[in-house]
């Protein structure tokens, strides 16, 4: 499938069909099956890739937390904090993002009066980038940078920020005969930047992600 000739000829924008998608998800499916797995698709577009992964990991929490609406919230948004993505075109991701969302809210019947889907918002204008993924760049020329997230329980997050090229780069290192090969990668992912444990109700409150009164 192809929006125009024009876009095609200028981005090389292409869709890959639905069957394709879930033939290409069902490699990988103990991955797509686990919550706290990460994804990034470096060419997301309007999120064909990634709807059917945050889908499937959705699947995996109500087969878990069905019967706890508390677990089911915080997983279900634990889930989307592992999706990123970057995207050339700004219309693409934009749409990326409302895809992810209404999805996110279907499920857990939110709306957007609801903290969980303000705090949704924010995770994915953190995760998914107007950027080009090539030159690893956003689209004002900015390094790109993702988040880590994570669970700390009891309805509270981490997050850590690392550069992408920084991260592609240090990837080398840990190479055979690499001459940081003997460095761990506790001393290789150094992040740019390390957040204090936030809530729902805080990332709902903050658009780039930081509680009120962090540094």
């Amino acid at each position: 499938m192809i929006r125009s000739k024009k876009r095609v000829a200028d981005h090389g924008e292409v869709f890959t069909p639905a069957w394709m998608v879930e033939a290409m998800l069902d490699l990988v499916r103990e991955e797509t099956d686990r919550i706290d797995s990460r994804f990034l698709e470096p060419a997301c577009g309007s999120g064909n890739f990634l709807v059917r992964v945050l889908q499937r990991k959705l699947a995996a929490v109500e087969l878990r937390y069905a019967g706890c609406d508390f677990n089911r919230k915080h997983y279900a948004l634990l889930g989307l904090m592992c999706i990123y993505g970057i995207e050339l075109l700004e219309d693409n991701i934009a749409e990326c993002r409302d895809n992810l969302i209404e999805i996110f809210g279907e499920y857990l019947n939110a709306d957007e009066a609801d903290d969980v889907i303000g705090a949704a918002r924010t995770v994915l204008t953190i995760n998914l980038i107007h950027g080009d993924a090539l030159a690893m760049r956003t689209h004002v020329g900015e390094p790109i940078v993702f988040s880590e997230w994570g669970s700390l329980g009891k309805g509270k997050f981490m997050r850590r920020d690392f550069r992408l090229d920084v991260l592609t780069g240090s990837s080398k290192f840990s190479a055979e005969d690499s001459l940081f090969a003997h460095l761990g990668k506790h001393e290789i992912f150094t992040p740019i930047k390390t957040y204090p444990a936030m809530t729902i109700r805080d990332l709902a409150a903050a658009s780039d992600g930081t509680p009120k009164g962090a540094a």
